[in-house]
């Protein structure tokens, strides 16, 4: 792994991931998921702050950002695999309200979490439908790439 791959923010992803495979599984709220994820250790490992947004705001607005992807989906919603669902909202999460990071990284990140965490071939599901969300919400030539 690269440096970026395993600093603060990868980790802030790969421990949200966790959460939203948590919430998506067996429910919860994002203050109890994150206080039972955040060790001690943890906590000085990552980059906090980016962590909570991540995990409290794609559950808080997972229903929009599903609605954003779903049309981009060649499966319905609910036999998305865990991972795979938590991936494509953590990752449309981060496109809509993190438009300071540039898209590809956010894509690139997510299909390194869905290596690590998903199945055989997750990754590269993973990677169409967040090309094609980021396509339809930064265009080509808009500057927001």
């Amino acid at each position: 792994m690269s440096a970026r791959e395993q600093g603060p923010r990868h980790k802030a992803r790969a421990l949200a991931l966790q959460g939203l495979y948590g919430w998506i599984v067996g429910g919860g709220d994002a203050a109890s998921i994150g206080a039972h994820l955040l060790t001690p250790e943890q906590s000085a490992r990552l980059d906090i702050e980016y962590f909570h947004d991540l995990l409290g705001g794609t559950i808080a607005r997972a229903d929009t950002l599903r609605a954003g992807f779903e049309g981009m989906l060649d499966r319905p919603v609910a036999v998305l695999s865990p991972v795979e669902h938590a991936l494509l909202l953590l990752g449309s999460y981060e496109l809509v309200h993190h438009p300071e990071v540039p898209y590809r990284v956010v894509i690139n990140e997510a299909v390194e979490l869905a290596k690590s965490f998903g199945g055989t071939d997750g990754f590269r599901f993973v990677n169409g439908v967040l090309d094609r969300f980021a396509t339809s919400l930064r265009p080509p030539g808009s500057g927001r790439a």
